[in-house]
């Protein structure tokens, strides 16, 4: 496969990649979710030129922009591209809307057999994404190799959720409701998903990502064998198609699954703030890098519990394999001081190990 000049280009801070890899580390390497945008001032100032969210993804220079402006502005030890899990069913021919203060809101869903002709899978990825593999280009080209650029997709089930729901759901009892009443159209639709995700994310490494994240935001909605069924198998066959670059998993409320996560061909496993980091890295062992997992409401308090909070979780780690981040994304109204707070005080913790 041919890889962009970027992705050989040396990373001065390469500290997350070597995290990820389980090599030896001088310090934990820190960013977060959700960084790119929602709690910089700078950030609503370049969103404020466009008509919103969906033209600031879709137009690769003001994506770039945004997306290195956390390095610049907070410190943080890695970029993440700005984009949405929901491009990859919009180019699917599903599309959507971003609705101000509502989120995602899409006029047709999957919940039948005939609606299959909304998730097309047989497409140049690179034609209907390019937006997103040419702003790659462009944040690695301005980032000059400062640090290390992850590239991201959602998983087939939290796609699969927003096909068939049409909008966010406190239940998801749409999308849940087709797993019993049609499993066959589950696992097609399923099918789809994963192969349009492996084409994605295999364009963003050759545009330049460092290193890919799968987002199963709604791994938590469905029981243990479900979401065996449904979830693991698909992320499970993205995750041994990808071995150019190291691979995250963050399976939200996943608590019985960690294990076979672990299995998984994947180097770091994302941790919600609701897991014990001392019982996940016990039942993963050294094999795995975790990565999380601070109660993002954590950063409304003081600067001193900030500070107090972060070292709490910084002790309670047992192994250097750790990316430190939030258990999820930064809320939009935290101030950015006290994410700084955070991003230093890991900087300025002494390794133990």
């Amino acid at each position: 496969m041919h890889f962009s000049i970027f992705a050989m280009m040396k990373i001065q801070n390469d500290l997350i990649l070597r995290a990820a890899k389980g090599e030896d580390i001088e310090r934990y390497p820190v960013w977060l979710m959700r960084q790119a945008g929602r709690i910089l001032p700078e950030y609503r100032e370049v969103r404020g030129k466009l008509s919103g969210f969906k033209e600031l993804v879709e137009t690769p220079e003001r994506a770039a922009e945004v997306t290195i402006q956390p390095v610049d502005l907070l410190g943080v030890d890695a970029a993440i591209i700005f984009s949405d899990i929901l491009v990859v069913p919009e180019a699917m021919g599903l599309e959507y809307q971003m609705i101000e203060k509502k989120g995602p809101w899409f006029e047709k869903t999957i919940r039948s057999e005939e609606a299959l002709k909304y998730a097309e899978f047989d497409f140049d990825v690179e034609d209907r994404l390019g937006y997103v593999t040419e702003a790659i280009r462009i944040t690695n080209k301005e980032l000059g190799g400062r640090v290390p650029l992850i590239g991201f997709a959602g998983a087939p089930w939290t796609i699969f959720c927003y096909m068939t729901e049409g909008q966010g759901s406190k239940t998801f009892s749409e999308s849940r409701k087709i797993l019993f009443t049609n499993p066959t159209l589950a696992h097609e639709l399923l099918v789809r998903i994963t192969k349009v995700t492996i084409q994605y994310l295999k364009a963003q490494i050759k545009a330049g990502a460092h290193m890919v994240q799968i987002f199963d935001s709604w791994a938590g909605i469905l029981g243990k064998e479900q979401y065996a069924e449904f979830g693991l198998k698909y992320m499970d066959q993205i995750a041994s198609a990808i071995t150019e670059v190291p691979v995250t998993i963050f399976a939200k409320g996943a608590y019985n699954s960690v294990v076979e996560i672990a299995a998984m061909d994947c180097n770091t496993i994302g941790v919600d703030w609701n897991m014990q980091i001392t019982d996940i890295r016990n039942s993963v062992g050294e094999k795995r890098t975790l990565q999380g997992n601070l109660d993002p409401c954590v950063l409304y308090s003081s600067h001193n519990e900030v500070e107090r909070q972060t070292n709490n979780m910084l002790n309670s780690f047992i192994s250097k394999r750790h990316i430190v981040n939030l258990g999820h994304g930064v809320y939009p109204d935290i101030d950015p001081e006290k994410v700084k707070t955070f991003i230093n005080t890991v900087k300025n913790y002494e390794l133990k190990h």
